[in-house]
Parts: C-alpha cells; structure tokens; sequence
C-alpha cells in the first residue's frame, strides 16, 4: 500500500552532524561551526529542498552522545554548542519560508523569557517560528545556576526507566515542563490581537483593556503577566517535544502541537498507539497531536556509500555509532522507500549524519526522488509556518471576547 498524500519533511541540525565524528570530514568546515554564515549556509540548503523547518538541537551542557560511553574529559569530540534560539534569530532575516524551532530547556529557563523570546523570533521571521521543549534531569546542568538541586539519574534510575519506572523528581521536571509550556501559551495570549491603537493624536499606543493578565498559580511558580512583547503574528508559534516513551509522550500531548518520536522500522504502529493512548489518558481535546518519525541519515554520495561513509566515521571515532533514532545508511531511494512505508506518522524529521554532506544529499537526492513520486512539494505555499504544517493557522485567543 503506497502513501496517497504528500509528505511533511523537516530536518534536525545539532553542530556538525549528529555522529561526533562528523566534524572531521572534508566538508564539514570546522573552523566555522560557531559562525553565523556556517548555520545561515545549512539554512538555505533546507529552503532550496522546500522542506518545512528545521530545529537546532541545545543543551545547557557540551555535546554527547548519551548512548554510548564516553570519557567526559575527551577532545576529540564537538565540545561546545551555540545558542539555539539566538541562531534561529541570526538565521530568520535570510529565510522566506523555513520554520525556525530551536530547543529551549524549561527545566532552568524562566517562563516569561521563553515566551517573549519566541513571540520576538516570530516577529522577526514572519510568522515561522517553533519551539522544541526539552527538560533536563541533569545534576551538572542544574549547578551551572546554582538556583536548585537536581539529583541527577545514577544506575538504579536508568535502569529503571529501561523497566518503564519513573523517579520522582523526573516526574516532577515534566510535570513543570508542561506548566512552562502552558504559561508560555498564555502569556502569548496576553494581548488581544488588536490591542496596538498606535494613534499618535490621541497619544494611545495601546488599549489597556486588551492586556490580559494571566494569574497562573501552580506547583512550581506562579506568574501574572502579561507578556511586554504583542500576541506573535501566530498567535500561538509551534510547540514541539522529542519523546521517547509514555511520560514524553504524555508531555507532548499536554503541551505540543508536534511530537517527535523514534520508532524503528517494525514498531511504528505501537509508537503510534503508545501516542494516542497518552493523549487520551491526559484528556487532551480539540486539535489532535502530530506524530513524526525521526529518521538519522548517512546517504550516498558521489563520493561514497552511506554505509562506507558511516564505516569511516565508526573507524574514526574507535566505536560504533549508536542512536536513539532509527540509522538509516543507503540511497535516497531507498530512503524514499522507508519513509513512504511508515504509514500513520504525519511527517518525518531527518537528522543528517554529516550536516553539510547530508542535508546537501537529502536536498539534491531525496527530495527530488520525492517529488518524482509525487509526495513532496515542488514549491512553497505562501504561508506562516503553522499553515505549512497544515496546523490551524486562525487560533483563538483565549482572553479574548467570544466570536458573535
């Protein structure tokens, strides 16, 4: 059975590439990976492809693969990140039409920030920007702020997330995730879409009645609001989660519009369901959660195979490379293949082993194979990034007055 509507494609960038050896090939520009032209260069290979967005991975801790064992003090590795949201900010201005989503953690980030940062990058970007919520369980980020204590997850904690067991405190950084992202969708909605007067004879800028304040009390903190940045030209810019397993997932379903999972190629069906059942244990209603599949990439070249490429960067970093997310080494081809037999996913997200050499092959490779199939765009509607990712793009204001 063949896919009979097109695909929403988007791509995940963190530094190099996403195998920490990925900076040490040919094209991979080392010497600029922290500088603006580098992320603004990747950015407009994504739009030249028409995908839909791309997210910047981040951390409050240097970059790691969690999955496999590493020496804390090694230096062969990318050992520093750049900020993800100020990179989306210097990427905005020279994009048109690809969605911005940098990772921003609620675990140490203020509510109020988060929202009037994001409101900002989706004035900058005309009406593109997204967020990917992330938490962190981490006793070393938490002492780079000093402000609280994390324990941290030993051996016993790990194994008993294998075992499907949650530690409390972990449950706990969740559940205040999902009270961030809710006070960052109110303070969103804080001012009424048409609360600028701006009427210079009447010396009005704004109509006081329109701002709203939000009063949310909870577990955590409480915040009053408003907002000081207007309603973003959104209204309600993209909420997305990473998510794993049911307490993720259930995250996502309280507080996202898109969840990224990680399914392999024979459980798909049961991340599906595993999704739908968390929704509707957290009572979520009115628009239904987007489910996409992350896909990490090592695609043909006319260099090199994916799998020799992929062999050559196992051999460099003296390991073999182990993922969260389905690897995937071959042809855009039989990428096209994989990616048109996942049925049920409302998109995917390409995550390139080698950002420059991947994305570049994923632009020039597997998009044309999509198109030539029939299931992908051939150019860009002219829209904000919710409407591209066919999410209602006439969102309601919540202090607003009710429609007549």
């Amino acid at each position: 059975m063949t896919r009979r509507h097109p695909l929403h494609l988007g791509v995940a960038l963190d530094g190099a590439g996403w195998h920490p050896a990925a900076w040490r090939e040919p094209n991979s520009r080392p010497h600029e990976l922290f500088s603006g032209h580098y992320w603004t260069d990747l950015a407009a290979t994504a739009q030249r492809g028409l995908l839909d967005f791309l997210t910047i991975e981040d951390s409050l801790s240097v970059p790691g693969n969690p999955y496999v064992a590493q020496d804390p003090d090694a230096v062969d590795q990318v050992r520093a990140r750049l900020d993800a949201h100020l990179v989306a900010a210097r990427i905005a201005p020279t994009t048109r039409h690809l969605g911005l989503i940098p990772t921003i953690t609620t675990t140490h980030t203020e509510p109020f920030h988060v929202s009037k940062a994001l409101a900002t990058l989706d004035y900058t970007s005309r009406g593109r920007a997204g967020w990917q919520v992330k938490v962190s369980s981490s006793a070393q980020e938490a002492a780079h702020f000093g402000r609280r204590d994390v324990p941290g997850l030993d051996k016993s904690d790990r194994e008993a997330l294998v075992n499907g067991e949650l530690p409390g405190f972990v449950a706990d950084l969740f559940d205040e995730a999902a009270d961030v992202a809710e006070v960052v969708r109110r303070l969103w909605d804080s001012w009424e879409d048409d609360a600028e007067i701006r009427d210079v004879p009447t010396r009005r800028f704004i109509d006081r009645d329109k701002l709203h304040h939000i009063d949310f009390e909870g577990r955590f903190f409480s915040v009053r609001g408003p907002s000081i940045t207007p309603r973003p030209p959104q209204g309600q810019p993209v909420v997305t989660a990473l998510a794993h397993r049911d307490v993720a997932y259930e995250l996502a379903a309280r507080a996202a519009d898109l969840v990224f999972t990680t399914p392999t190629e024979t459980n798909g069906p049961q991340v599906l369901a595993d999704v739908a059942a968390a929704a509707e244990s957290v009572g979520r209603g009115g628009e239904p959660l987007r489910v996409y599949a992350d896909v990490l990439v090592f695609l043909d070249t006319d260099r090199a195979s994916g799998s020799d490429r992929l062999r050559r960067l196992d051999d460099v970093a003296g390991n073999e490379f182990v993922s969260d997310a389905t690897v995937f080494a071959g042809s855009a081809d039989e990428l096209a293949d994989l990616l048109e037999s996942w049925h049920g996913f409302d998109g995917f997200r390409i995550r390139p082993g080698v950002a420059v050499d991947d994305l570049d092959a994923v632009t020039t490779t597997l998009i044309p194979e999509l198109q030539r199939r029939g299931l992908f765009r051939t150019e860009y509607p002219d829209t904000s990034l919710r409407g591209l990712l066919a999410l209602p793009t006439a969102v309601p204001n919540r202090y607003g007055a009710p429609a007549a």
